[in-house]
């Protein structure tokens, strides 16, 4: 499925010719496939929200009979023609999904990063894939990252996306950069090809990144360019963290700022976060959790975007945007139906 779903995100990649404008029109490819899911989703929300207050009531009178309360709910929910599965099943359906793009977006970012890596390795400069502001898309949106890539992005890539990009050398390009590597390396002078591109772990991917290809990376001219640092910007400590600002910047934090807040966005609009009236220790739990949940998504939003790629922020903020929008579009639909249904009521009272 990671596959599949990756192929298509290439595709559209082929016809825009731009990874940002692909991924926007990915995210909006899949919701709109998701959104049948989504209605009958918001539909059992709202079904839920009908009953509750009848529910708290018979929690007050059958507290303390739980077999009685059981039963109660039970004739309540048979009566009201509702299914407790009928607001979460559609929302579990989706989870799987969004991983699985999460995944083949992924999958396209190491291998474009280690594609990038190589082109370095032969004494090149990458022409890397930008978007907006962002100079390349496959490293962070932040001015304390570099648009070239990094130890820590490389080690993202698993074996067989180092595979894949070997396989594509051409043979000459192949043994400019093992004749690099090992110029660079005394350790890897008298190694063969599979000893230096040992990739059998993750532990064998990080070695191999670790202990031949960024040191060869950094006796590169032009790799050693693309990161240099801004003089006296190099590991400041700001916080609990050590920071360096570089020449060439990937980005200016917009996509991480932006994600936390069309999150808050979403969350306002999301009907699983509107607190309950707390008349029960059970509904003034869950009210405390929702208060939390609202607050903690934002932040973990911004802290995930701040650490991924900034194809992946983007992707984050274009589904946030489009959650909103659809939000917006059901809840309207909604409220029709329902005074629809309350008016046809009325006429037949």
């Amino acid at each position: 499925m990671t596959q599949f779903f990756r192929n298509i995100l290439e595709w559209i990649y082929g016809l825009v010719g731009s990874y940002g404008v692909a991924v926007v029109l990915f995210t909006l490819l899949i919701r709109g496939i998701l959104t049948p899911l989504e209605i009958s989703s918001r539909k059992g929300m709202r079904k839920m929200a009908t009953i509750q207050p009848k529910l708290n009531a018979l929690q007050q009178k059958y507290g303390k009979d739980q077999a009685k309360l059981q039963q109660k709910q039970q004739e309540l929910m048979k009566k009201e023609n509702y299914n407790p599965l009928s607001g979460c099943l559609p929302m579990l359906i989706q989870w799987p999904i969004l991983f699985i793009m999460f995944y083949a977006m992924r999958d396209v970012a190491n291998a474009n990063i280690v594609n990038q890596a190589f082109t370095f390795l032969k004494g090149q400069t990458p022409v890397f894939e930008p978007f907006l502001w962002v100079k390349n898309v496959f490293m962070a949106d932040s001015p304390f990252k570099t648009a070239a890539v990094d130890a820590s992005s490389l080690m993202t890539a698993g074996a067989n996306i180092w595979n894949e990009a070997i396989q594509k050398l051409s043979s000459a390009d192949l043994e400019t950069i093992l004749s690099n590597i090992r110029a660079a390396v005394p350790a890897a002078a008298e190694l063969t090809q599979d000893q230096i591109f040992n990739f059998a772990s993750t532990s064998a991917v990080r070695d191999t990144v670790n202990t031949y290809l960024v040191p060869a990376l950094q006796t590169m001219p032009a790799y050693t360019a693309a990161v240099a640092p801004v003089a006296g910007w190099a590991g400041v400590n700001f916080l609990l963290f050590k920071v360096t600002l570089y020449q060439q910047f990937n980005g200016l934090l917009i996509l991480p700022i932006l994600s936390g807040i069309t999150q808050v966005m979403m969350t306002k609009l999301n009907p699983s976060m509107q607190q309950q009236p707390a008349d029960t220790a059970q509904n003034s739990q869950t009210a405390g959790m929702n208060s939390f949940m609202k607050y903690f998504f934002p932040v973990f939003s911004v802290f995930i975007c701040l650490s991924s790629n900034a194809g992946f922020a983007l992707y984050w903020c274009a589904i946030n945007l489009f959650a909103t929008g659809q939000s917006i579009l059901i809840n309207k639909l909604l409220d029709k139906q329902d005074a629809k249904k309350a008016l046809e009521e009325d006429t037949v009272k």
